[in-house]
């Protein structure tokens, strides 16, 4: 499941840039609460299942056992349903998503991270050459390969 999310987390990273348009975050902090919470719901109880001695991949299973196969059934439908609202995410993201800047995750100067080594004091902003092309990326979106991110501004 660390693959699932780590492809979910691509996706609202990257969204705004392929798509051009914003998500719901709210609707996105949801999907994500209620995933983590299904899928927690239901693969850990399987670790209780296994320490009683359930032997895995059988289609019937002891009455002793049905609580823990129970919770894990429920969290599995809380998995789903959190699917589905990610379904509408992607749904509201083309209906109702607003437009976007080139680089919709810099923020501003007066959020900008600062470190302090030494003397020296150094702000951290995103300016890699993805974000410096238009959202959506278009096709072609170079003349050439850049090798710097000020030679295209």
């Amino acid at each position: 499941m660390g693959a699932v999310f780590a492809l979910f987390a691509g996706f609202y990273y990257w969204a705004p840039k392929i798509v051009g348009k914003t998500y719901n975050e709210t609707l996105g902090k949801i999907h994500f609460w209620a995933l983590f919470v299904g899928v927690n719901l239901t693969f850990f109880p399987q670790h209780f299942l296994g320490l009683a001695g359930m032997p895995r991949r059988i289609p019937d299973y002891p009455d002793a056992y049905a609580e823990w196969n129970a919770i894990s059934s429920f969290g599995s439908l809380v998995s789903v349903v959190a699917t589905v609202l990610f379904g509408y995410i992607i749904y509201d993201l083309f209906i109702n998503g607003k437009e976007v800047n080139n680089a919709p995750w810099q923020l501003p100067g007066y959020f900008n991270s600062v470190s302090v080594l030494n003397t020296n004091v150094s702000t951290e902003v995103a300016e890699s050459l993805d974000w410096a092309i238009q959202s959506p990326a278009p096709f072609h979106g170079f003349i050439e390969v850049p090798t710097e991110f000020n030679k295209i501004n």
